[in-house]
């Protein structure tokens, strides 16, 4: 993993969310952090940058981090984009909040439109969650067509840049004693995709997927929710029935989204 970009609107949301991501690359070594503004007058800009040296000033002491500052003037969304695209970056961290309808629309509704762009995975940190080193991350699959809709290189950066331990999780309410030959086959490509960190396999038989992965991440102390949306897909429909808004609000482990 080369380069993070952690956008910063000074809200407790936002700080909230470059404490996690300063905690988490102080681990991690060869990694930028971009820490990203986006001001709304030109005039605001030297007092902006300012702030953001402050932040950065209390996000390196006492840690080893290289840190970037910028400062734009535009749209939030648009700037944020063309940065991502113009620095190749392999991740996005963001904050989310259940506080209020408020804070929901200024600050929930950016993390979840940048989780739903393609270009870039996003890790949206919960305000109550509470932090932890990255050791066991999940992956929610679906287990169709694995080998052409799993985007194996963002979570395998994931991975290895923290040393993580891979769960990949099915719910299925379908779900009997054994696997399906279908889903035995999909399991096994799943299986050598990710063989370098042996991954271990769970399916459980459930109608609520949000719920179970919850109480599933709660059992097994996940670190990191990992989904991946599909255009056709019940994953993809996370966001149309707002479930991955549901798990991002509510739930007090950052989720990453990760697209085909």
């Amino acid at each position: 993993m080369n380069t993070v970009i952690i956008p910063v609107d000074f809200s407790e949301t936002s700080l909230h969310a470059a404490e996690f991501g300063a905690k988490w690359l102080s681990l991690a070594s060869g990694v930028e952090i971009i820490l990203y503004h986006v001001c709304d007058k030109d005039d605001s800009y030297d007092n902006r940058m300012e702030a953001l040296q402050k932040l950065k000033d209390e996000l390196t002491q006492n840690r080893k981090l290289n840190i970037s500052l910028l400062a734009e003037t535009g749209d939030f969304i648009t700037e944020l984009e063309k940065l991502a695209r113009h620095r190749q970056a392999d991740l996005i961290i963001m904050g989310i909040t259940n506080r209020s309808a408020l804070m929901q629309v200024f600050v929930g509704s950016n993390a979840l439109k940048m989780a739903e762009n393609k270009f870039c995975p996003v890790i949206i940190v919960p305000l109550n969650a509470v932090y932890n080193e990255i050791k066991n991350v999940l992956v929610a699959t679906d287990l169709k067509n694995t080998s052409s809709t799993t985007p194996s290189a963002p979570i395998k950066k994931v991975l290895s840049t923290f040393g993580a331990n891979l769960h990949i999780v099915n719910v299925n309410s379908e779900h009997y004693i054994a696997l399906t030959e279908e889903l035995a086959d999909e399991q096994q490509k799943l299986k050598e995709m990710f063989s370098e960190f042996n991954p271990e396999f769970y399916f459980l038989r459930l109608y609520d997927v949000d719920e179970a992965i919850e109480q599933f991440s709660k059992d097994k102390n996940i670190d990191l929710i990992i989904t991946i949306q599909k255009e056709h897909s019940v994953m993809h429909r996370l966001f149309k029935a707002g479930h991955l808004k549901k798990l991002a609000l509510e739930s007090n482990v950052p989720v990453m989204s990760v697209h085909e």
